[in-house]
């Protein structure tokens, strides 16, 4: 026992002793290659460092310039037949037609010839004519094979190497795997799902989503409970619902909950240039998946893959989108058995995918994921205002109210706002007036305060929105005010708040209403200024694009009722109506639109007083709540169907509170008879 640590420090210091290896580098390769082309260019032929420029020439014109006296030197190579003539630096020009600067030290001539017999006899007949006064040498040094083997393979070195930097980079910008992997799947695996972290705890609102997971959930858990009955597993479950609502958080907190493998991936990631790369990562996903099993796999934006088949190919082309939802298909529920394999993916686009992919037997359970309602945005509320530190003035029921239409995602988005309008104001806490201005900087955009308008433009801007403001106080389904300002934010130059109502369905007569508040603008404008403006541009598009939907979709035009020509096919390039038709739709749609707009104008008329007052309070005050609107015109003469909603709630919540009281006074009452029996008794003892 005593040895043990004496040796310990020992091994340890002869581990540090010894020489570490170093790891092998594919870099290495190309250094030696530049080191053996270093040794080639400098060694490979030493008689040619000093050489200038070469110029390939006959043995005849050899002759005629030796005879000439051009010649200062003749070097030959007996073993390959081939001779180097210098030529004298005065005859530079006429042989090489170039001047000296441009030839290098030396040039040459480079000639192959025939007999070395006839070559030296030639040589010492020009010697004793004096044409040729120079000497003449044998260089008989020849390349190894060595070096010829390796200039012959060189070419092929340097494209291999060529080739295997592109591919290696390829493969990088791929997501690493290099080209051969190309194939495989890009599916981040969870070894356990709750690995993740996150639980149904973390999922505020959708109780009806997460009692349609959490069944899957209970089978992963305990799948003998529902086998026994004679059930089966559900092969997949398709979230669906607008952006930000939760669908990708639900699926990780189906992965914390069960407690299995959990292979994550996007829709995107098995469209590849590649042809044939998307049906490839399909299979190796599912071959990893029944590996794994049970477990689950969740696709993220499957539309990008799910979409469905064109019905007119084209000529001749190979659709690779296609090919991949064909192995995706046959991989859900082909001719294999894929057993213990649950398949969760997430779209906001269902109405594009193809109804193969929707059938039961692949995705069994289609899930909709909506925007929170009013009491699952105050439990969104809650979770994220966790981390924010908050005072006593915040509200969360107010908030919860004062964000209609909002998804999981905004309401994060606005705890953070509000987070960092408290940060810039130097608080120590986030109050409540700090969620409002985070809710209109997220709705309306940034204050822009600073904005140069004139004194008529501000008064035209008042008059717009006090209009919109009176007409939504008179009609009875018009949405409720809240405030209207005339400061510029984004890319508007005034704006009017309301509370919109979370309708399941919408009547005929609140649509009209609506749009006679947005008309109000563009009333107010003419009635009182003479003259309109740009300003109500997009009032008048959210109006025009709610009369066509109302009577092309809806079917409330009285000339074309009960009638809906909403087409819903992607790759048919007609309107499902005739020409006749929409001069019709036009015309009803002109009609509605006008009739709201004189309904308008006549309201303004009847509280043409109150609509001036309201005005100027607003050029005044720049912004404006709804208590100032009810000083002015009195209180709403209708009751908006949220204030209903939150006087049945109260009224209950009341006769809640005295039901509790009149237990609480027979509980009361029946422990002081009791109290008096027993001392009745003891008295009657005594």
């Amino acid at each position: 026992m005593e040895n043990r640590p004496n040796n310990k420090p020992n091994n340890r210091g002869q581990d540090e002793n010894k020489p570490k290896m170093p790891r092998f580098n594919p870099s290495w390769i190309y250094i030696i290659i530049l080191i053996v082309l270093g040794i080639s260019f400098f060694y490979g032929n030493g008689s040619d460092r000093s050489d200038g420029m070469r110029r390939d020439a006959s043995y005849a014109e050899f002759k005629d310039l030796v005879s000439k006296g051009y010649a200062s030197q003749v070097i030959i190579n007996t073993n390959e037949k081939t001779l180097k003539m210098y030529v004298k630096p005065e005859k530079f020009v006429d042989v090489f037609k170039q001047n000296a600067k441009q030839l290098g030290k030396n040039p040459y001539l480079a000639v192959e010839y025939g007999s070395i017999d006839k070559l030296e006899s030639f040589l010492e007949e020009e010697h004793k004519a004096k044409h040729f006064n120079g000497k003449f040498s044998y260089d008989n040094k020849k390349e190894s094979l060595l070096m010829n083997i390796f200039l012959n393979l060189l070419p092929i070195f340097v494209l291999v190497g060529l080739w295997f930097l592109v591919f290696r980079n390829f493969g990088k910008g791929m997501g690493g795997g290099g080209v051969f992997n190309v194939g495989k799947s890009k599916a981040r695996m969870y070894e356990k799902g709750n690995d993740i972290g996150i639980s149904f705890k973390d999922v505020a609102g959708q109780v009806g989503a997460k009692q349609e997971v959490q069944e899957i959930v209970e089978f992963l858990k305990n799948p003998k409970r529902y086998t026994d009955l004679g059930g089966k597993i559900p092969k997949g479950a398709l979230l669906v619902g607008p952006p930000g609502t939760g669908k990708t958080l639900l699926a990780k907190a189906v992965a914390g909950e069960a407690g299995v493998p959990f292979f994550s991936m996007s829709g995107s990631d098995f469209v590849e240039m590649f042809v044939g790369v998307g049906a490839s990562r399909v299979r190796d996903l599912f071959r990893q998946a029944k590996e794994k099993a049970p477990c689950i796999i969740f696709i993220d934006e499957i539309d990008a893959v799910g979409r469905a088949r064109s019905k007119n190919p084209a000529m001749g082309g190979n659709d690779e989108r296609e090919n991949t939802l064909n192995a995706l298909l046959t991989e859900m529920d082909g001719f294999g058995t894929n057993s213990g394999v649950i398949i969760l993916a997430a779209t906001n686009r269902v109405d594009m995918l193809d109804g193969a992919l929707l059938r039961a037997g692949r995705f069994d359970r289609e899930i909709h994921v909506d925007l929170p309602d009013l009491n699952e945005r105050k439990e969104i509320f809650l979770v994220h205002l966790r981390p924010v530190k908050i005072d006593n003035t915040v509200d969360v029921d107010l908030l919860a109210r004062q964000t209609p239409g909002f998804s999981g995602a905004d309401i994060a988005n606005v705890c953070n706002e509000a987070a960092l309008i408290a940060a810039r104001r130097n608080g120590k806490s986030v109050g409540k007036q700090d969620f409002l201005d985070a809710v209109d900087r997220i709705i309306g955009g940034l204050e822009k305060k600073t904005k140069v308008m004139t004194e008529h433009e501000k008064r035209s801007i008042a008059l717009h929105e006090a209009g919109h403001a009176t007409i939504s106080w008179f009609c009875r389904y018009a949405n409720p005010l809240i405030k209207v300002s005339i400061v510029p934010r984004g890319r508007a130059l005034g704006a009017a708040w309301y509370l919109p109502e979370e309708r399941q369905i919408t009547t005929k007569e609140e649509m009209l209403d609506e749009m006679c508040s947005l008309l109000g603008g563009r009333a107010a404008e003419e009635l009182c200024i003479g003259q309109i403006s740009t300003g109500a541009m997009n009032d008048l598009e959210r109006a025009t694009k709610s009369a066509y939907g109302m009577i092309a979709y809806a079917g409330m035009s009285d000339r074309l009722p009960n009638i809906c020509y909403y087409n819903n096919q992607e790759y048919q390039f007609q309107r499902p109506y005739s020409d006749e038709t929409a001069k019709i739709i036009d015309d009803e749609v002109l009609k509605m639109i006008n009739e709201q707009y004189e309904r308008a104008k006549q309201i303004l008329r009847e509280h043409r007083e109150g609509h001036q007052a309201l005005a100027e309070m607003l050029i005044r005050s720049e912004v404006i709540f709804a208590e100032d609107v009810e000083k002015i015109f009195g209180k709403r003469p209708w009751v908006s169907r949220s204030q209903e909603i939150l006087n049945d709630e109260q009224n209950r919540q009341q006769d809640d509170i005295e039901d509790a009281v009149v237990v609480e006074d027979k509980e009361t009452e029946a422990t002081d008879n009791a109290e008096g029996k027993e001392s009745e008794t003891t008295e009657n003892k005594d």
